[in-house]
């Protein structure tokens, strides 16, 4: 698969939902290329292009991610701050798809930046329609915004760069009223 045609990244741990997600996708011709990641550390890892996902881009990040919350190794909370908080993946669009009933997590989930938060239906033929129903607006409706973070991030260290040496410690800041940005050290 080439790294520029990823549609989803589905991060589920449990089988069952992973094979029925990736089988309602598929059929209904909603998605056709489709990464799995099996708990929130391997999420992390192909989100950010490290480990063994070096070789991908962040030119080219997942038109979606489905995001399950309770993952092994990082659960999926930590993901989706992680990835909102990151100037080169905050748009990536989240979809929270859980079987959590927990107003803590919906709370949570929308303040962490989370773009939709569905609870997993128990029925069979529902959950095949609520994802059918996901992957159609995500990637057929939705209107999705530019990838330019990485763009954006490395303009603002070009533009820094020009006006000082800036230490490999220091974190660039850019501020939206003051063109050229600012340096924090």
């Amino acid at each position: 698969m080439n790294s520029g045609e990823l549609d989803i990244l589905l991060v589920e741990d449990n089988q069952d939902d992973r094979e029925l997600a990736l089988h309602t996708l598929k059929r209904e011709k909603v998605a056709n290329h489709i990464f799995v990641a099996r708990d929130g550390e391997e999420a992390l890892d192909f989100l950010f292009c490290r480990g063994t996902f070096t070789h991908r881009s962040f030119e080219h990040p997942p038109k979606l991610v489905l995001l399950d919350l309770k993952l092994p190794k990082v659960d999926g909370m930590e993901v989706l701050k992680q990835v909102k908080s990151d100037l080169r993946t905050k748009n990536i669009p989240i979809v929270i798809m859980t079987s959590s009933k927990e107003e803590r997590d919906l709370v949570s989930g929308y303040n962490l930046g989370a773009n939709s938060f569905i609870q997993k239906p128990v029925d069979f033929d529902q959950f095949r329609e609520t994802v059918k129903n996901i992957g159609l607006y995500w990637l057929v409706i939705n209107q999705p915004a530019p990838v330019s973070g990485v763009r954006e991030l490395a303009v603002v260290r070009s533009r820094a760069e020009a006006v000082t040496d800036i230490p490999d410690h220091a974190v660039v800041v850019q501020n939206p009223r003051k063109p050229g940005g600012g340096i924090a050290r």
